[in-house]
């Protein structure tokens, strides 16, 4: 009796465990789909490996190139780049002015969200351009460093 008693017991708490694990995912899953862009703030930021100066230094990021922040803690922020690339940067070093980043071959800007309005500007490969108004309808609002606005497809560019 005692044995069959032990077995239910341990078997209530595995279905505890899992539903615990599965709402932990659940939750972590609506974390991620509310993700933040941000853009690196100063001339240059340190990449670390992780959330620690004295953590492996990763890479160097430029000055506006835009990241997402997949996790925040005390100070850093876990973020991925275009590429996927995952690394830590001081919370401090990122700025909330939002940049994109070219990851096709070449976009076309145009005066407005339709390829049949003019061509203002193109833009190559990991070209950043300020990013000017949220995305609507596959089309996203930018400005280049040289001044000039135009609309480029969503699925061009990155971090809008």
């Amino acid at each position: 009796m005692k044995y069959a008693s032990l077995l239910e017991s341990f078997s209530r708490r595995r279905q505890v465990q899992a539903l615990l694990l599965s709402s932990l995912l659940m939750i972590h899953g609506h974390a991620l789909a509310s993700m933040e862009f941000f853009s690196i703030a100063d001339s240059a930021a340190i990449m670390y490996d992780a959330p620690s100066l004295k953590a492996g230094k990763v890479f160097v990021a430029s000055r506006y190139l835009p990241v997402e922040a997949i996790v925040k803690v005390e100070g850093w922020v876990k973020v991925r780049d275009s590429g996927g690339g995952l690394a830590w940067v001081e919370e401090k070093a990122l700025s909330n002015k939002r940049y994109v980043i070219v990851t096709s071959t070449q976009v076309g800007a145009y005066q407005s969200a339709d390829t049949g309005s003019a061509l203002i500007f193109e833009a190559l490969q990991n070209v950043v351009m300020e990013w000017l108004e949220p995305a609507m309808n596959g089309w996203v609002k930018v400005r280049h460093r040289d001044g000039q606005t135009g609309y480029v497809r969503t699925h061009q560019v990155w971090g809008s």
